[in-house]
């Protein structure tokens, strides 16, 4: 694409170097510069784009773009915002790809794995060649690759799109950050569905207060548009009860679909019964009253399971599909994941880390625990720090056997880290423990028989990071190895 071409798309700029040179890629990272190659300087937390402006032009690079002057022998285009920029190109550069997907974006400060997972099977099993990009991975029909953030920025999601429409991808489904909804990353994504999970403490190292993190995810449901499509509805599933979806409510013109359990809903859960095998509950909804019958554990699940039952919903899909999908699925790695290993106790390893997501995933355990639980918990380095004592609090209220250790410490002392938990802690039953490897072989040593350990905070991730050094740990086999030296 012609340079010229692709400007006709961003307003306003300015431009100084009269060239049209043929733009072969955009990057905003100076390493992956390759002959015609537009380069956007994007000013990062600790690396400044500009800064690597001339090498890019060294390496070949057709063109630049840029929010501060340059001296450049190739055509630098000057915007307001690079990033801003960035979302635009990068949309106009492979062909404006959401737009031929039906998009499914889900936010929320706990569950959005499991609901994205639990919408893109209950697509699948329609029919539906599907798309992903979360959290764990991202996924291409049956192909999944890495990721680094939640939601990427928004040249590498652009490109995902555009290979997910050339892999003949109908429908995608992304997890949608409150960090990318703020920074812009998800501009030119053409939102079909918006799912609402909840909003709870988190990420106040960032937005600093509650109040701007509410209004970073409200984003989703206000970027909807404005437009009343008949041939492309939009639709916005908000949950009834979180006080949150009043204000997403207000922000959208789309359909709203609500689900709840405790309040009034379109989609409702009512006698929910739980055992330590699985979640049953009766869906009350505007197509009649449904019997669900889950292989997955808690409360917080059904919350998932309804919000993806409303996506399902407005994606076209009838009810009693829906709920054959749902009623299929085990479950989601690292998210309450139970590890068996023939011991007589049981081991669960969960995501939770926030404290409204430790105390959903406590308050579950006690509904099947026969006699201790013991509660592996710790604090990122490097994050909000307030949430610390409220995550101790929450294990000693809610175990019996709270056992405060390391999880990810990055720059900061875990010592440190441990003593701004304890703030929190309540009776003297806890224990500290810095070594995660020790804490787990120690609740193992100790359970015996009907006992559970809970052990929160990474779920899924294979990693540690302590100082500037990432290491190899994974809680699930951990947890397997100290029940096999048991």
């Amino acid at each position: 694409m012609k340079l010229h071409t692709l400007l006709q798309y961003l307003r306003p700029y300015m431009s100084y170097g009269g060239d049209n040179p043929e733009i072969t890629s955009i990057v905003n990272d100076n390493r992956k510069v390759t002959a015609g190659s537009l380069f956007i300087c994007i000013e990062g937390y600790t690396v400044d784009g500009h800064d690597f402006a001339a090498s890019a032009a060294e390496k070949g690079a057709a063109a630049v773009v840029a929010q501060k002057e340059l001296d450049l022998d190739i055509p630098v285009i000057l915007v307001k915002n690079t990033r801003r920029a960035m979302a635009l190109l990068a949309d106009a550069f492979y062909g404006q790809p959401s737009q031929k997907l039906h998009l499914i974006g889900v936010t929320g400060t706990n569950g959005k794995t499991t609901t994205s997972h639990l919408i893109e099977k209950i697509l699948s099993d329609a029919g539906q060649i599907t798309g992903l990009i979360g959290t764990m991975y991202s996924k291409i029909g049956e192909e999944t690759f890495e990721v680094k953030n939640t939601t990427p920025e928004s040249l590498t999601l652009q490109s995902t799109f555009k290979k997910m429409v050339d892999a003949g991808v109908d429908s995608a489904v992304m997890e949608v950050s409150s960090h990318a909804l703020d920074e812009g990353r998800v501009h030119g994504c053409d939102y079909d569905v918006a799912v609402f999970t909840n909003l709870t403490q988190d990420h106040l190292d960032y937005h600093k207060t509650m109040d701007d993190y509410r209004h970073a995810k409200g984003l989703l449901f206000a970027q909807l548009g404005s437009a009343f499509n008949q041939e492309r509805p939009k639709y916005a599933i908000l949950n009834a009860d979180d006080r949150a979806s009043a204000e997403y409510e207000k922000s959208t013109a789309a359909h709203v679909l609500s689900y709840g359990i405790e309040h009034d809903a379109d989609l409702r859960a009512v006698n929910i019964e739980m055992t330590s095998g699985g979640t049953a509950f009766d869906l009350v909804s505007p197509f009649g009253k449904h019997k669900v019958l889950l292989k997955m554990i808690g409360k917080f699940s059904v919350y998932n399971v309804l919000a993806s039952i409303g996506a399902g919903i407005s994606s076209g899909i009838p009810i009693a599909k829906i709920i054959k999908s749902v009623e299929q699925m085990n479950g989601v790695s690292g998210r309450f994941e139970t590890i068996d290993a023939g011991q007589g106790f049981s081991v669960i390893v969960d995501y939770s880390h926030t404290p409204d997501s430790l105390k959903n995933a406590l308050e579950t355990v006690k509904q099947f625990a026969q006699k201790r639980i013991f509660a592996i918990v710790g604090c990122g380095g490097d994050r909000d720090r307030s949430k610390r004592p409220l995550m101790a609090e929450i294990a000693c209220e809610f175990s019996t056997d709270p056992i405060f250790t390391s999880d990810n410490p990055r720059s900061e002392d875990p010592q440190q880290i441990l003593r701004d938990m304890e703030v929190g802690a309540k009776g003297e039953n806890y224990k500290m423990i810095v070594d995660r490897r020790e804490a787990i072989r120690y609740a193992v040593a100790n359970a015996s028989e009907g006992d559970v350990i809970l052990i929160a905070g990474k779920g899924h991730e294979t990693y540690q990071i302590i100082g500037n050094q990432v290491f190899d740990f994974d809680d699930r086999l951990v947890a397997k190895e100290a029940i096999e030296e048991r």
